[in-house]
């Protein structure tokens, strides 16, 4: 492995660690492929150097060099990317800018229900600061653990809640960014009508631009009810149009998550002929059974059968088999699970994507097509499942797992073959290549192929304003 090609100057040597293992373990993040090339004893390009600001000042100062030096800087957090976003994939010096020394929630405005909170929290520290106040940021992104708000903005995570607020954008009230000239900071307002947002541009940037600092963001009082019903379908097609029709009904459910029969046995443990729905209401302020009570009658229309429920402190069925509470169990244990399978050289991904409801069963069709072939085709034998995380009024957020044997020695490539297969699927039908796990540098191709081209022109004029040099994550949205 080399020697770092970059030295700090004296200034900043106190920021910054040159030690291998410190490199290497900032050289990936938590992609299939990542896993795999690393018990396969594959590691190459490794950052030079990892800097750890405890200011904004600080940050300051080390895009400032490297902007002299003309040398590459990747922003880090958690780095639970598992779409290549913090890898250094090119031949250059690097600086990986890791920004968890800047973790505290620094002011809380009690009137307007908003946090000012600096980008390098992880979730739990988040909310535990936030919890003697009796408030929550209530983003539960599935690497709630591993990542940090500035992670979360950068890529525009998806959190926990099915319905209204899905993405951190949601819950973000404005932005201070360093740039390579200069810092930029939206104004606090609850909404605007003057011109492009400000935010919406920084915004799942993924480290383009500049560097998330902090934010202001909304918060919630913590939920004082709670309440979980599983109900099983015979039939898939009824399954999905129950969950349109729920979507489309003003309900706003906390959960809305349909599994297919495959998803439901493997990571619920249950049975069922057409499909498992997670639904799943909640409220800080008043009682919700007329809400969950309609959402049920919308299901029994659709030949829906609640098989269990659950509220905050009681159960309303005398059975220990809870399906919700089997597949949210199952849901926190993925990372884990997927890590272990990697050792037994099992290939298990997935593919998220979103689309409009009167596309989805076409899509559906082709991405478990393409996935079914694949896996044949590089594996022979293996199982593909869908789900919802995410419904919108107008269209789905469909999930996709793979679970196939691979050959040790030949994951990562058998895992890039599958890849391809099924993005192309998802691409050609009109789906978005990605609905809340980010571009990076995986998913780049496809996403060259679905924004606009003036929109692309647009974004590359605004990295040259931001970032003259081109110093910021070399190949992610732009270049290279």
């Amino acid at each position: 492995m080399a020697a770092p090609r970059v030295s700090p100057p004296a200034s900043l040597a106190a920021l910054c660690s040159s030690d291998l293992v410190d490199r290497a373990g900032h050289a990936r993040g938590k992609a299939y492929r990542d896993i795999a090339r690393n018990l396969q004893g594959q590691l190459d390009h490794l950052p030079d150097l990892i800097a750890r600001p405890r200011s904004e000042q600080d940050v300051i100062d080390v895009l400032d060099w490297c902007a002299r030096e003309g040398i590459a800087v990747i922003p880090y957090g958690g780095g639970s990317s598992v779409v290549g976003g913090v890898e250094p994939r090119f031949d250059e010096p690097v600086v990986t800018v890791d920004v968890t020394a800047m973790s505290a929630v620094l002011e809380i405005d009690r009137v307007s229900r908003a946090a000012r909170i600096q980008a390098g929290a992880f979730g739990p520290s988040i909310e535990h600061q936030l919890r003697p106040h009796d408030l929550t940021l209530r983003h539960f992104p599935q690497s709630f653990g591993f990542s940090t708000l500035g992670g979360w903005l950068a890529t525009r995570s998806g959190g926990h809640f099915a319905t209204l607020y899905t993405h951190i954008d949601d819950l973000t009230e404005s932005l201070r960014i360093v740039t390579p000239v200069g810092i930029s900071e939206s104004r606090r307002l609850p909404g605007s009508g003057a011109g492009p947002s400000p935010d919406r541009l920084f915004l799942g940037s993924e480290g383009t631009l500049g560097i998330i600092t902090e934010a202001w963001m909304r918060l919630q009082h913590r939920p004082r009810w709670q309440v979980t019903v599983s109900v099983v379908f015979d039939d898939w097609a009824a399954a999905v149009a129950a969950t349109r029709t729920i979507a489309q009904a003003g309900l706003y459910p906390a959960n809305c998550r349909l599994l297919d029969p495959a998803e439901a046995l493997l990571n619920a443990g249950t049975s069922v002929g057409g499909g498992l729905l997670v639904l799943a209401f909640e409220s800080a302020d008043h009682p919700i059974d007329p809400w969950l009570h309609r959402a049920v009658a919308i299901t029994a229309e659709h030949g829906g059968t609640v098989t269990a429920q659950r509220s905050r402190g009681t159960t309303s069925d005398a059975t220990e088999h809870n399906a919700a509470a089997n597949w949210r169990s199952a849901f926190l244990r993925m990372p884990y699970q997927r890590d272990a399978l990697v050792r037994r050289g099992v290939i298990a991904e997935t593919f998220e994507t979103a689309c409009t409801w009167d596309g989805f069963d076409t899509l559906h069709a082709a991405v478990t097509d393409a996935a079914r072939t694949a896996i044949w085709k590089v594996c022979g034998t293996g199982v593909v499942t869908c789900r919802f995380t995410h419904v919108y009024p107008d269209g789905p957020a469909p999930y996709y797992g793979i679970y196939a044997g691979g050959r040790w020695g030949s994951l990562d490539a058998q895992w890039d073959e599958i890849k391809a297969a099924v993005s192309e699927a998802i691409s050609a039908s009109g789906g978005t290549i990605t609905h809340h796990h980010a571009v990076g540098r995986d998913h780049r191709a496809w996403y060259d192929r679905q924004r606009p081209d003036p929109f692309a022109a647009a974004l590359r004029a605004a990295k040259s304003a931001l970032d003259p040099a081109g110093i910021l994550n070399p190949g992610v949205l732009l270049g290279r």
